[in-house]
């Protein structure tokens, strides 16, 4: 086992064991701490999933003049570069008004009957439309979760089509998918602040990965990019890591900052058994994440039913708030997510020009084009280091260059776009002046959204 697994596992195993130690305090979702997270009585108690719809119930949408600036902005300004470059074919999709007015979208990923759904049901509170629960695989559909007047199911080539909806450009992944693709709409008052994403459980095996008819990693990689967050469960029972599930998670890099971890079930299993458990995972997650940082983990049993073993109670509830809470910080953050996520493609746009523009510059006009295209496809690392060092460009903001690589030699390059200054100028400036403007605006967001959830500190 490598160093950077061991440590990964030694400080995940210190962490659990510190929630052994806890008392019965915590904090609440607002920040106070020394909140009981249960009371002995039960006509007291309350779940926190109820506090947790209760709050979403309540809650109070802000001005979103930032919201607004950032979509000003981007059409003016970023989109145009997009346009010209080519990023769209290369990178992500041209956003529309959508997926700047949409709910924060949380994505539910993991291998076949790890509760997924149940989890989901507890969330909200009751079912949805479309929804079965049990042991073998259930859910063979991505199925989108949203706040409706009344419970209904729309179907995948219907919901492609409606542009006030963020899903058209998921009609590139073709009929297979369409069909196995709905969007299912509820009155749970959890979905006043967020949307949930119910995806089909991971299977094992080559054939199993065929079978789908539809690129399964190139739907999930779609559903993370505009995701604000990723559940990635694993139940108790079975810690394996099959050969698609490790693929889609490798779809997810660049997104580890919205991956969390839930280990599901965890009541099915007696104390010592679970520290061996969350041990094995911890040993199985550290050849999967190649990255020296801990992803949290979350321990408990997220459904509705009374626990098998209840020495962990504590442990279970405390693991619950942080998770709600965290999510519960989606929709106060939401804003902040959708700026710092525009900034991080405009710096990707810009790099990706530049990339474009130097490779335009260097082919020949008449002869010799395929000579000097292979020449170009094998010097690309040099290139992008000479583009780092000429424009002061960080190493991060390029793409990923065997992916570009493979999409420039299968594109014809009598297509290369000529250079324009001009855009790229309007991108710096859109990053240097627009989003220090909208910077600036977020405080005075923040104070009046806080000023709002102060009146509702005592629902805890």
């Amino acid at each position: 086992m490598s160093n950077k697994a061991r440590k990964f596992i030694f400080n995940e195993h210190k962490h659990f064991s510190n929630y052994f130690l806890k008392t019965n305090t915590s904090s609440d979702f607002s920040g106070n701490s020394c909140v009981r997270l249960y009371s002995s009585s039960s006509s007291q108690k309350k779940t926190i999933a109820d506090r947790f719809s209760g709050l979403f119930a309540n809650e109070e949408l802000g001005s979103g003049s930032v919201v607004d600036g950032l979509k000003t902005a981007y059409f003016n300004k970023l989109l145009p570069l997009e346009k010209h470059y080519l990023f769209h074919r290369f990178h992500s999709p041209q956003l529309n008004q959508a997926d700047f007015d949409s709910l924060p979208l949380v994505l539910l990923i993991g291998q076949y009957s790890t509760g997924k759904t149940s989890m989901i049901h507890y969330l909200l509170g009751s079912e949805y439309q479309g929804s079965r629960v049990g042991p073998e695989p259930t859910t063979d559909r991505f199925i989108v979760i949203s706040s409706g007047e009344a419970n209904n199911c729309i179907p995948g080539h219907a919901l492609v089509m409606d542009q006030e909806k963020q899903f058209a450009p998921l009609s590139k992944f073709g009929s297979s998918f369409l069909n196995r693709f709905e969007l299912s709409t509820c009155q749970a008052p959890t979905l006043k602040g967020l949307s949930l994403v119910d995806t089909p459980g991971i299977l094992s095996g080559e054939k199993q990965r065929q079978d789908r008819g539809y690129d399964f990693s190139g739907v999930v990689e779609w559903f993370a990019e505009r995701g604000d967050r990723i559940l990635l469960l694993f139940d108790a029972h079975k810690l394996d890591i099959s050969d698609e599930f490790r693929s889609c998670i490798e779809s997810l890099r660049g997104h580890e900052d919205k991956i969390r971890i839930v280990l599901n079930k965890a009541d099915c299993v007696e104390q010592q058994e679970l520290m061996r458990v969350y041990g094995a995972l911890m040993w199985s997650l550290g050849k999967v994440f190649n990255t020296p940082e801990v992803a949290r983990v979350y321990i408990g049993s997220f459904w509705d039913k009374p626990l098998r073993y209840e020495m962990n109670e504590r442990l279970f509830h405390a693991e619950e708030q942080d998770l709600f809470s965290d999510l519960y910080s989606l929709h106060r953050n939401s804003t902040l997510r959708k700026l710092n996520d525009m900034i991080k493609r405009a710096r990707l746009a810009k790099s990706h020009a530049h990339i474009l523009t130097e490779i335009q510059r260097q082919m020949p006009m008449f002869l010799g084009k395929e000579s000097k295209k292979r020449e170009l496809l094998d010097s690309l690392p040099a290139l992008c280091r000479s583009i780092e060092e000429e424009y002061n460009i960080p190493a991060g903001d390029f793409p990923d260059l065997p992916r570009l690589q493979t999409q420039l030699r299968n594109l014809d390059w009598s297509e290369l776009p000529r250079s324009n200054k001009q855009l790229i100028l309007n991108v710096e400036d859109f990053l240097l002046n627009d989003i220090t403007a909208l910077i600036k605006k977020m405080p005075a967001e923040n104070v009046s959204q806080t000023k709002k959830e102060a009146k509702k500190n005592n629902f805890f």
